[in-house]
Parts: C-alpha cells; sequence; structure tokens
C-alpha cells in the first residue's frame, strides 16, 4: 500500500489505512515500497526506521475521535510485535504504549482487559522490550474502566517477572509509578493480597539509589503504613530497606534540574520511620547509635527524628530503652559545643516526657514517667548545689526540658527542685551566683504560665508562694542591676499567675529598681491583671513625686520616669481614668517651665492615647479629656504669649500634635462628627464654650489679621492634627470656607512654623475631599495663589511650602492634576534661589510623613503611587539634568537621589542602570551620602547586576573613603565591604588595590571611621580563601 503524495497533515477521520500502513513501514523492505508519495514520509521516516514521535501525531488522533481501536492498532502491529529482532517488538511495543498514555481515558473495559493480558505476557519478553511494556501498564493503571483483578494480576506479574533494580532509573520510576495509581484507585483489592504485597515492594525497593525514585518510593511506603496494609511478618524487612538510607547522606549535584535536595530525603524518611510504633524496637536502638556519632548531622537528624517519633509511641515501645536514650541525651546536654545538637536533645527530651505523661496506665502497670523523671532528677539535681556551678545550667535546661512537658511532671520536678534552688540562692551570698539561681528559679515559673496558677495540693508553686515572693523580692532591692532585672522578670510571671498579688504589688510599687526600663515593662504587663492595686497603690505614689518641689538633677530624673511610669501602666480603662488627669494637671504645672518638662509629658500622654486606641470606651474618655484640655491650655497661652511662651514653642505644638492625632483616628465616625461639631467652630468662629475653663481675657480667632494674633495663628498645628486624622467619612462643618482660610494663611503668614502647618492642614484635607466641582474649585484657587507667589515677591518660600504639600495630596490619590504640579515642581529646579528646597521637596513627595497624609490619619493613599511617581518623572529629573546650568545641576541630581532613596528596593533593582548612572555624576558631598546609602543595600540584594558596574563603583567607593564628611566616610568604607557580597571572580582582580587603599582610614582619627575600615579591610583579606 501506497500513502496518497503531498499528505503533510495529520490524516482525516475516514483514514482507516494509516495503521497498517505504518505497520509496513517499521520494515525496511516495505519502505521501498511505499515511498512513491513524499510528503506524509518526511514526516514518519528517519532513515530505515518510522519517527515515533510523527507516528504517534498520526495516530493519536484517530484513536481519540473513534476512526480505529486500540486493538485494531494492535492487529495492525501484529508483525511487529511477532518480529524474532527484539529491538522491532520493543519498537512496536513503545509505539503502542506512547498511543495508550495519550488515549488511556477512551479504552473500552474490553480493551482494557485484553491489553493487560498482552501486557502481562511481554514482561517475560527480551529485556530490551521490558521498559516498553512498564509505560503501556502505567498507562493502563491510570484506567478508570480496569477490571477488577486485573490490578492484582498486574503488580503480581511484575513482582515475579521484573527485577526492578536491574533497570534503568526512569523505568524503575514507571515501576513506582505502577504501584502508586494502584494503590490510588484499587486499595481494598491490594489490600486482599494480606502481606504478599508488602513483601512484594520490599523487592522492587530493595537496592534502591536515585533520590527521585526514593521520594516516591517512601511516599509508598508511608501509605503502606497509614491505611493499613498488612504488613504481616515482613515488618522488619520493611524497616531494613528503608532504614539503611538513615542518616541521609546526599549532596545535591551543581545545577540540578529536579531541584531535589537532602532536607527533602531527611523528611520523607523520617516521616517513613515515625509513621508506625511497629518500628519501634528496629529504630530505637539505630537512633541510640547514632546519636553516638562524630557527625553533627547525624546527631541531629537522630534526635529530630526521634522527637517525631515520640507524638506515636507509648510507654510499651519506649520502656527498655528510657536509660540509654536518657544516657545519651544526658551526654550530649553536658558535653556538647554545639547549640543546636544541645536545643535538638531538649526537645527530645520534652517530648519523652510528654509522650509518657499522655499514656493510659492499668493498676497493674509501672508508672515509667515516675521512675524516668527520678533517673533525671536523681542525676541532675546534685549539680545545682555544686560550689563552681560548672554544670548548674545544663542541668537546669534538662530538668525544664522534662517538667514543661506536662502538669504531672511539672509538679514531680518542681517539688523537688524550687525549695533546693530557694536554699541555694540563701547560701550564695554573691549577686553574681544568685542571679543564676534566680534565673533558674523564672525558668521553672514560666513553666507555669503554660498552665496558670492551680490551686492543688500538689503544686510546688502555692506551697511555697511566700518562699518565692520573698526571693523575688529581695532581687529587687539588690545594689546589682542584673540581678533586679532578673528580679523584675519574676515579678511579672508572679503577677501573671496571680501569685500573692497583694505582697507581691506592694513590694513592686515601694522598691521597684529606678530607671530601669524592665520595670516599666514590668508595670505595664502587670497593670491590666491588677488594675486597682495599681490604681490605688501605684498612681498616688507617683503623683506625690510629680508634686514634689524638688528641682535637684537627680529629682528632675526620677520626675522623668515617674512620667514614663504613668504611661506605662495606663494600658487598662480604669487606670487610665486616673493616671490622664495627673499627667495633666502636672502639664498645668509646668506650663511656665521649660521646653523639655512640657515635651515630656507630651510623650506620656501620647504613648496613653495609643494604648487607647483599641479601646473605644478608653479612647473615647481620653479624647473628650485629653483634647479639649489641651486645646484651652494652649489658647490660654496665645492670650498671654510672654506667660505661656514655652508652650507655643514650635518644639512643644509638635509633642502636641501626635497626643490630638492619636486620640482621634480610632474614633467611630459617631463620636468624630460630635467633637469636630466644636473643634472646627473653635477656629473659625472663636466659639470657646467646650473648653474646661473658657473664660480668656481676648477673642480667639487666629485666621484674622494682625501682628498681635501671630500666638494664636500657632494654634494651626492644634487644629492641623484633629481634622487630618479624622475618618474620611466624618463630614466637616463649613469646609470650604475652612480650607480658604488655611489657604491664605499658608500663602500670607511671615512665620515658617505657621504658613508649614497651614499648608499641611490645607493638603491633609484635599487629599480627602469627595472628588467633583467643588475639590476642583479650591485646587484651582490654591494654583491661583501658588504660581504669582512663586514668580517673584518676599514669600515665594510659603508658595513653595504649599505647592510640595498639595502635589504630594494629590500624588498619592493619582489626582490628575498632580502631574501639572509635578511639572511646576521640576521646572523649579532650575531657579537658584528655590532650587535646593525644590530638590529636598522630592524627599517629602516620596517618604511617609509621620503627622499627615499617611494611613494612619485615613488619608487617601493609592498603592505603588511611588513607582507611579518613579515613572513619570525620573525621565524628566535626568532629561532636566542634561539641560541644566552648571550651577543648578546639581539640584537635579539631589531630587533624582530622593526618589530612588524612597523607592522600593525590589523596583529600584529593575532600574540599576539608571542609578549607576546618577553616581557616576556625583559632586556636593550630601549628594554624595544619599547615593552611598541608595547603593549599599543592592549590593546585597543584587550583586549579579551590581557586577557588572564593579570597575565603576570600587574606584568611586575608594575616592570616598578620603572624603572630608566623616559621614561619607562611614558610608564608603560600608560600600566597600558590601561589595564582598559580589561574586568572587568578579573581585579578585582589585583585592590587592582594595586592600592598599582600605590601609589608609585605619588610622583616621575618628573611631567610627576605623571602626568601618577594619570590618571592610577584613572581609577583603578573605576574600576567596578556603570555606567562603
Amino acid at each position: 500500500m501506497c500513502l496518497p503524495a503531498g499528505l503533510e497533515a495529520a490524516p482525516p477521520a475516514e483514514c482507516t489505512w494509516l495503521p497498517q500502513c505504518l505497520v509496513r513501514c517499521w520494515h525496511a523492505g516495505s519502505l521501498s515500497r511505499c515511498c512513491a508519495g513524499k510528503g506524509v514520509w518526511q514526516c514518519l521516516t528517519d532513515g530505515l526506521e518510522v519517527s515515533l514521535v510523527h507516528s504517534l501525531y498520526l495516530l493519536s488522533p484517530g484513536v481519540k475521535d473513534g476512526s480505529w481501536t486500540v486493538l485494531q492498532l494492535v492487529e495492525a502491529l501484529g508483525s511487529c510485535l511477532e518480529n524474532t529482532d527484539p529491538r522491532t517488538r520493543g519498537r512496536g511495543i513503545q509505539l503502542l504504549s506512547q498511543v495508550l498514555l495519550q488515549c488511556y481515558s477512551l479504552l473500552q473495559e474490553k480493551e482494557v482487559l485484553h491489553l493487560v493480558l498482552f501486557y502481562e505476557n511481554r514482561l517475560q519478553d527480551h529485556h530490551l522490550v521490558i521498559p516498553s511494556v512498564l509505560q503501556g501498564l502505567r498507562a493502563l493503571s491510570m484506567c478508570e474502566v480496569l477490571s477488577p483483578g486485573l490490578a492484582v494480576s498486574v503488580l503480581k506479574a511484575i513482582f515475579q517477572e521484573v527485577h526492578v533494580q536491574s533497570l534503568l532509573q526512569l523505568d524503575r520510576h514507571t515501576v513506582y509509578s505502577i504501584i502508586t495509581n494502584f494503590m490510588g484507585t484499587r486499595e481494598e483489592e491490594l489490600k486482599g493480597l494480606g502481606a504478599d504485597f508488602t513483601f512484594g515492594f520490599i523487592q522492587v525497593m530493595d537496592g534502591e539509589k536515585d533520590p527521585r525514585n526514593l521520594l516516591v518510593a517512601f511516599q509508598i511506603v508511608r501509605d503502606l503504613i497509614a491505611k493499613n496494609y498488612a504488613l504481616g511478618p515482613f515488618v522488619e524487612e520493611l524497616f531494613e530497606v528503608t532504614s539503611c538510607y538513615f542518616p541521609i547522606d546526599f549532596t545535591p549535584p551543581p545545577n540540578d534540574p529536579h531541584g531535589i535536595q537532602r532536607e527533602d530525603l531527611i523528611l520523607s524518611l523520617r516521616a517513613v520511620l515515625s509513621s508506625t510504633p511497629q518500628f519501634a524496637e528496629f529504630l530505637l536502638p539505630l537512633l541510640i547509635e547514632k546519636m553516638d556519632s562524630d557527625l553533627q548531622s547525624a546527631k541531629l537528624d537522630s534526635l529530630q527524628t526521634l522527637t517525631a517519633c515520640c507524638a506515636i509511641y507509648g510507654q510499651k515501645e519506649l520502656q527498655e530503652f528510657l536509660p540509654s536514650l536518657w544516657s545519651s541525651l544526658r551526654r550530649e546536654v553536658f558535653q556538647t559545643a554545639s547549640e543546636k545538637v544541645e536545643a535538638e536533645c531538649l526537645a527530645a527530651l520534652h517530648a519523652l516526657s510528654a509522650c509518657l505523661s499522655r499514656s493510659v496506665l492499668s493498676s497493674d502497670t509501672e508508672d515509667l514517667l515516675d521512675s524516668f523523671l527520678s533517673s533525671i532528677l536523681q542525676d541532675c539535681r546534685h549539680h545545682l548545689c555544686e560550689p563552681d556551678m560548672k554544670l548548674v545550667w545544663p542541668s537546669a535546661k534538662l530538668l525544664q526540658a522534662a517538667a514543661g512537658a506536662s502538669l504531672r511532671s511539672y509538679h514531680c520536678v518542681t517539688r523537688s527542685v524550687l525549695p533546693l534552688l530557694l536554699e541555694q540562692y540563701t547560701k550564695h551570698p554573691q549577686s553574681s551566683q544568685r542571679r543564676t539561681i534566680l534565673e533558674m528559679l523564672l525558668g521553672f515559673l514560666e513553666l507555669q504560665q503554660k498552665w496558670g496558677y492551680v490551686e492543688e495540693d500538689e503544686s510546688s508553686l502555692l506551697s511555697l508562694q511566700a518562699q518565692v515572693c520573698s526571693v523575688v523580692f529581695s532581687a529587687l532591692t539588690d545594689p546589682s542591676v542584673q540581678l533586679q532585672l532578673v528580679g523584675i522578670r519574676a515579678l511579672t510571671v508572679l503577677g501573671s499567675l496571680q501569685a500573692a498579688p497583694d505582697l507581691q504589688c506592694s513590694h513592686h510599687t515601694s522598691h521597684s529598681p529606678p530607671g530601669s526600663e524592665a520595670a516599666m515593662e514590668a508595670a505595664g504587663s502587670l497593670a491590666p491583671i491588677y488594675p486597682k492595686v495599681f490604681s490605688g497603690c501605684m498612681v498616688p505614689r507617683l503623683e506625690e513625686e510629680l508634686q514634689s518641689e524638688e528641682s535637684s538633677r537627680d529629682h528632675c530624673s526620677l520626675r522623668q520616669r515617674c512620667l514614663q511610669a504613668l504611661a506605662a501602666v495606663s494600658i487598662h480603662t480604669s487606670i487610665v481614668r486616673e493616671t490622664v488627669p495627673v499627667l495633666l494637671q502636672h502639664l498645668r504645672k509646668v506650663e511656665a517651665g521649660n521646653t523639655q518638662d512640657m515635651v515630656s509629658v507630651c510623650q506620656s500622654l501620647h504613648r496613653v492615647a495609643l494604648q487607647c486606641q483599641q479601646d473605644a470606651e478608653g479612647c473615647w474618655y481620653y479624647h473628650q479629656t485629653v483634647v479639649p484640655c489641651l486645646l484651652a491650655l494652649a489658647v490660654q497661652a496665645s492670650a498671654h504669649p510672654l506667660l505661656g511662651k514655652a508652650l507655643l514653642e514650635e518644639e512643644v505644638l509638635a509633642a502636641m500634635v501626635p497626643i490630638i492625632s492619636a486620640a482621634t483616628t480610632h474614633l467611630s465616625p459617631e463620636l468624630a462628627a460630635q467633637s469636630v461639631s466644636h473643634v472646627v467652630p473653635l477656629f473659625l468662629d472663636g466659639e470657646v464654650s467646650f473648653l474646661p475653663q473658657n473664660s480668656f481675657p481676648c477673642s480667639f480667632k487666629p485666621f484674622e489679621d494682625g501682628e498681635c494674633l501671630e500666638a494664636q495663628r500657632r494654634l494651626v498645628a492644634l487644629l492641623m492634627a484633629f481634622v487630618c486624622s479624622l475618618p474620611r467619612d466624618v463630614a466637616i462643618p463649613q469646609q470650604e470656607r475652612l480650607l480658604q482660610e488655611l489657604l491664605a494663611l499658608s500663602c500670607s503668614c511671615n512665620c515658617p512654623f505657621t504658613a508649614t502647618t497651614a499648608a499641611k492642614c490645607f493638603a491633609g484635607l484635599v487629599n480627602k475631599h469627595p472628588a467633583g466641582q467643588q475639590l476642583d474649585e479650591i485646587l484651582q484657587l490654591a494654583v491661583n495663589r501658588m504660581e504669582p507667589g512663586l514668580a517673584e515677591g518676599p514669600r515665594r518660600m510659603q508658595a513653595l511650602t504649599l505647592l510640595l504639600w498639595v502635589t504630594k495630596a494629590l500624588v498619592l490619590r493619582y489626582h490628575p492634576l498632580s502631574s501639572r504640579l509635578t511639572d511646576k515642581l521640576l521646572g523649579l529646579l532650575g531657579d537658584v534661589e528655590l532650587g535646593p528646597t525644590a530638590a529636598d521637596g522630592f524627599s517629602l513627595l516620596m517618604a511617609e510623613s509621620p503627622d499627615v497624609l499617611h494611613k494612619g490619619c485615613h488619608a487617601d493613599v493609592r498603592i505603588m503611587f511611588r513607582q507611579r511617581f518613579f515613572t513619570d518623572n525620573v525621565p524628566k529629573l535626568v532629561q532636566g539634568f542634561h539641560r541644566a546650568g552648571p550651577d543648578v545641576k546639581a539640584n537635579y541630581l539631589k531630587g533624582l537621589s530622593h526618589v530612588l532613596n524612597h523607592l522600593p528596593k525590589p523596583v529600584l533593582v529593575t532600574e540599576l542602570p539608571t542609578v549607576i548612572t546618577h553616581y557616576s555624576h556625583l559632586c556636593p558631598p550630601h549628594l554624595q551620602l544619599l547615593s552611598l546609602l541608595c547603593l549599599q543595600p543592592l549590593l546585597l540584594e543584587a550583586p549579579q547586576i551590581m557586577s557588572l558596574h564593579v570597575d565603576t563603583l570600587v574606584t568611586k567607593f575608594l575616592s570616598l573613603t578620603s572624603s572630608p564628611a566623616m559621614a561619607v566616610r562611614i558610608a564608603a568604607l560600608r560600600c566597600a565591604h558590601a561589595l564582598t557580597s559580589l561574586p568572587t571572580t568578579v573581585l579578585l582582580p582589585y583585592k590587592a588595590r582594595v586592600i592598599r587603599a582600605l590601609a589608609k582610614p585605619l588610622d583616621d582619627k575618628k573611631r567610627l571611621v576605623r571602626k568601618e575600615a577594619v570590618a571592610a579591610r577584613g572581609e577583603w583579606f578573605l576574600l576567596g580563601s578556603p570555606g567562603r
């Protein structure tokens, strides 16, 4: 039969002659008779053989669409399948198997039956044929219409006829895939084989070495056990065939395309070994043996496997091996120098104790937990009493690991250990020894936190409560600061356990170590547990200290600590109601004092505000108490500028801003609306009726003209803190009027502080303003005020400040006008007077603002606004740089530096050519520092890309190590240090040059520079050495 000439595409559905034609083409003799046509033969033949890929391309569509059946294909392949040459037979079966792999889901039950019988028979064929047979069986194993019993028949044939481990890796993987497929779909049939199936698989797996196959084989073993296949008498054989790989010693080859890591094999094998208690009698001796190994990896693997096994073992499995296990664990903890090994030993001991604790005992069964803990106590307890305290910590760690496993084990250990530790604390007079003992005691107290304070007869802490508290309180009064710190930690734990609360709090308030941050933290932890005690005892004592009139340096320091302590304990709402009036009263007291005292009070009030935010009741109490009080104090001070000078200082007002902001951001919309209805009329109309002590000598009109009102205008900072922190859905009364007043003030005020806060407040409101005609009109009004101001006049700087903040407000929300304003800002970079400030303004646009225009105050901040700003404006900055005159080029570089420094690092990595170009044009020292700070993280995060510019970077960094500016020298040395993260082969040509150049900074007059030089030069010395 000859094929039609020119047929090059897949045959049509009615082309039923193709299988027979292809079969004939498997023989060289028939090939010459069939070559009359060209097209299809160019696809089907390759020398004397038909291309398998092209044959499949032609055959598979016909089988899929029903033009011919697989049995017809088998019949057509008959002469090949019966050929005496095994290679020919193999090619025929290979073609059939590949067709089946593509069409197995379309097979009928009868076809599958005949094919299975055929392939089973072929398993006895020549070894060259076996791989193709296995591929066919893999296809059939995925058929849903496989008749009952065929899966068992196939596996029996494979077990009996195929020596799997003599096959190539891919063929062995095919066998594992067949088994996996049948286990997933024919589970009950395979279980019918009983232990024979397990034995057959053991034969298949025995001797496997390839990690790709081992991962599959380990999964099959896990399934055998998890799905309760019968192991019969082959438990030990199954264990041996898997445990022979323990511990895993595998190093993946370089550039391994399969991506199999040593950890993958370790975890897979561990899951097998720890999957059944039936392995215990064989596995535990192996683990004990490997724990004694000299290889740390073997120790770690053994300990981690033991920990995993304890999750499923019981007393029965562990009983025989407990002494040996404890001996090995104790030896490792006492002798090892590895923290990893020690940690795994402690975890294994904890797991053993937990396993013994949960075992259910019968009346005639020995309690192994008691005997096991007795052994631990016997071997460790006496070390706690040794004068040199050499093995104190290893022993304490072992005891704590065992005690932490269960409440029962905790009581058993602490009954013996706690009295001994208390006795040793009394015996040792030295503070260092007492600190060690108290730290051990603290470890046991922290374990008690897992179960809370248990009022039981067996509770050691309950019976020793008074003694423990006495030891802790004595530590608090000890001269040693380190012992005091441990005592504070212990006090915190005791408080959380509610152990002797009255005594505890009494001593704490009387003898807390002054100046300790740990004491503040402890107070904050205990205050929610004992709010009444803190309100009734500690707060009055702190208030008394604040009211003292002493002015010595020590007492001033004490007042600072009292303020911090009041803030630290203001966790519970009931305490906040006591501490806030105290803080406000002290603020009124120091109002006429120095600025720093007022700032300290404000910092404490801010901390309290942050702690109240998550409690709606506390937040509203704080807001309605603190905000009116601060406003009243400020208004009173503005009425008497000379008397209230300290409160009107920029530093104090800046400290009040975060208080009001934090007190407002978490208000509900209803409460916020209630508050804004008072605050805005205060500034617009002078409505002071809601303020406490509201009898002021003059009216409050901050937006009116007049030099005498300059002090009042400074309070716009407080208005900014309030209105810019409101939720976006809160309506602001008289908003359009307020915006106009703020706009006028920002452009006309001579005070930079007032003008800036007015501009920020205006920008904050614009950012949240709903889109529409009103917003467009306000923005147009702002543009009309800014443009003349920027052109000329005495207030160009105020106009620039307004431009920067309005641009930021619009950039954040992707407003169309932002592009126009940004272009205006870019144009100002060429202005000799405003250019440097405009360049710094790019940092303002990209950075997170602390008081307005951030997500915390509900600003409209779109995602990826920095990336968008970078994409739109960096080309303009570069273009402007090239066009600018030499006197203003630095402005463009400075602006570019700010943009790059605030760009997310993943985005910046993709723009490295721009960064390097920017760096190559560095001039003034302040630009050098910005660029160095930008480049250092990139050297660590993108070494491959940065290595392309290594010559430029090395030259620049080394030259800047001699910069007159210390900050630049330090940054350059850090960059030189970071260069060592680049590929070694790239750096080696520069090694000698860099080492010579870094010798000079070693003699720098500044210690910080010398420190960085030592670190950088040391890394360059080690470059290329073995092990790096």
